[in-house]
């Protein structure tokens, strides 16, 4: 007996882009292929405020802009990513519903999420010229990993344990572990 595999077409961009302007969740696009996103917890969603509240504090009357979970990040003609936070310092975006040219982004992990954003979100951000830091936030203990790129390009990376506090390029400031995590 002959075994019927089911197929499914991969969805173009502008499809994907059509869906996300009438959805009511959010998805990630790859490649041709939608990866709905998890709900995240009430404790994500307080480190993610916490740290967007810095950010868009320090870039009042500057020159950048903050955005926080529903903001898509164009990393190449068919990859768009929602970041938990962006921080974009060029010129506003020719597009109303995502940046392509971002210096900052975050990500808030949790244990469905950690190795998407350890692994091929990071691998994918790299490739993005004016991305100067990548911040992986833990949410269930006060550890950031900080990864950066250095006056000569290359990627460099430090982890902050507890406390203390860390440079953020963009808008340019120091961000604590205290602040991060404040309430929590």
């Amino acid at each position: 007996m002959a075994e019927t595999r089911k197929t499914h077409r991969l969805m173009s961009v502008e499809e994907y882009l059509e869906l996300e302007k009438e959805a009511t969740e959010r998805h990630e696009f790859v490649g041709g292929v939608v990866h709905a996103m998890t709900r995240p917890t009430l404790r994500h969603n307080r480190i993610a405020g916490n740290i967007y509240r810095r950010l868009a504090d320090k870039a009042v009357g500057g020159p950048c802009r903050v955005y926080i979970e529903n903001a898509k990040v164009r990393i190449e003609d068919d990859i768009f990513y929602y970041p938990d936070i962006m921080a974009v310092c060029g010129p506003e975006s020719d597009d109303a519903y995502f940046e392509t040219d971002p210096c900052l982004l975050v990500e808030v992990v949790s244990p469905s999420t950690e190795h998407i954003d350890r692994r091929e979100k990071f691998a994918f951000y790299q490739s993005i010229p004016t991305l100067k830091a990548y911040l992986i936030v833990e949410q269930n203990r006060p550890v950031v990993e900080r990864f950066f790129r250095d006056e000569e390009g290359e990627w460099g990376r430090a982890a902050h344990f507890e406390t203390g506090s860390f440079p953020v390029p963009c808008p340019e400031m120091r961000l604590s572990l205290a602040e991060i995590y404040e309430g929590l």
